[in-house]
């Protein structure tokens, strides 16, 4: 469902004696020892269902699901099984983005399109282990073609997200390499196991948490993400999304790159000791509205596709929404689709820095085929117990997650229309 100024540091080594984060001035610098820069790939065929991924959430919290919202997602759920397959591909309310990177795994390199997820920590993948019946086109890593590979007897490993999906294996190690970043003995995790969720969708073909390694499912002994095990290659220890709305965005390894943001950006601490990036909002605004000071604590999530809040703040915000209202057969907020919306503005450190999700954003998908009644980007955080800052907010920030100094960095950016 996630301060310093962005002044240039003088030399790298100046910027390491200061504590103070390297920035790369030049696309060519991106190429250069020690930082990494990828696109990512938008998936077409991603069906927005706004009750699938507010239970996705939900589940990957491990909260059970509001009786209104179970039963929306039972008739859903229902409905698709009488669909084939082909159907639901071409669903018209396919509009949103769910971003791809490719990742190489092995010796020689097997590319694989994994969704990067800053709240999990397991790399899994599909895999030659895994069930034929679970693979639905998929690209899949078979460890018994890399030389580099090696079997960590007696591992294994088990993960549920979102809307009850879940994936389970053995694990082996291999050299697993990112935009030209190489960690050699990375923990791949194999799954022999995967749920009908992950089948359904064939771009998918695994996913690398980047989470604290604390929250790592496997067994008997956790292993660290790629982030983690990253560190003494990089130039420092911290990673940057830049994600966007209907089109491609970034994620940086081992520098800050100052072109892809404006003013400053605004850091604040991060409690880790759930294995989250958790830290704590300050306040939010409705519209052009004033401040409201209030404190609540949140995660970035770019595994999370809603922005998930305290049900105060939802209802206020959709009470400043005409025809808005809270939809027990959807389980959740919906809005009129053809309506003008008020942005949502959240404030970061002490009212310094303020992020503004566009209004469009929280118009998510629409409930029908008519088009007219959307689900809200907006929901409540109920039985939860902490906000989610998924993709819905994501994309309309610069958002920093830095590993060395444990805090969390937002800065605003020029933002493109949404879809």
């Amino acid at each position: 469902m996630r301060s310093i100024s962005t002044a240039v540091v003088a030399t790298l080594a100046a910027g390491v004696l200061a504590g103070v984060l390297p920035t790369s001035p030049s696309m060519s610098e991106v190429e250069r020892s020690g930082t990494l820069s990828l696109k990512q790939v938008r998936n077409p065929n991603f069906v927005r269902n706004g009750p699938i991924q507010l239970a996705r959430t939900y589940y990957k919290y491990g909260v059970p699901l509001p009786d209104d919202l179970r039963a929306a997602v039972a008739r859903i759920r229902a409905s698709a099984d009488k669909r084939s397959t082909g159907s639901a591909e071409t669903n018209p309310e396919t509009h949103d983005v769910e971003y791809l990177t490719p990742v190489s795994i092995g010796t020689p390199g097997q590319v694989l399109n994994l969704d990067f997820d800053t709240g999990s920590s397991d790399l899994w993948v599909f895999s030659s282990e895994t069930a034929k019946s679970d693979v639905g086109g998929q690209t899949i890593y078979d460890p018994s073609k890399s030389s580099t590979s090696q079997k960590l007897q007696g591992y294994s490993w088990q993960i549920s997200y979102g809307d009850g999906s879940s994936s389970s294996g053995d694990v082996y190690t291999d050299t697993v390499i990112i935009g030209g970043l190489a960690v050699p003995s990375q923990a791949v995790e194999v799954a022999k196991k995967v749920s009908s969720e992950f089948t359904s969708d064939p771009n998918n073909d695994g996913l690398l948490g980047l989470g604290f390694s604390s929250i790592n499912t496997v067994e008997p002994v956790a292993q660290k993400t790629f982030f983690d095990n990253a560190n003494t290659s990089l130039d420092a220890h911290v990673f940057t999304a830049d994600l966007k709305a209907g089109a491609p965005g970034h994620y940086n390894f081992g520098y800050i790159d100052p072109s892809a943001y404006t003013g400053n950006v605004t850091y604040v601490p991060v409690d880790n000791s759930g294995g989250f990036w958790a830290w704590t909002c300050s306040g939010y605004a409705i519209g052009s509205g004033s401040l409201k000071s209030t404190t609540f604590q949140g995660i970035a999530d770019t595994g999370t596709s809603l922005l998930l809040l305290p049900s105060s703040v939802v209802s206020a915000y959709y009470g400043q929404v005409s025809g808005a209202k809270y939809d027990g057969t959807q389980g959740g907020y919906t809005l009129p689709c053809d309506q003008s919306v008020p942005d949502f503005v959240f404030s970061v450190g002490n009212g310094s820095a303020m992020i503004s999700v566009p209004g469009d954003y929280i118009k998510y998908a629409p409930t029908g085929s008519s088009g007219k009644t959307c689900f809200g980007g907006i929901q409540g955080n109920t039985g939860i117990g902490f906000s989610i800052y998924g993709d819905v907010a994501l994309k309309a920030a610069f958002v920093v997650f830095d590993g060395a100094n444990q805090r969390l960095g937002w800065a605003p950016k020029p933002l493109p229309s949404s879809t």
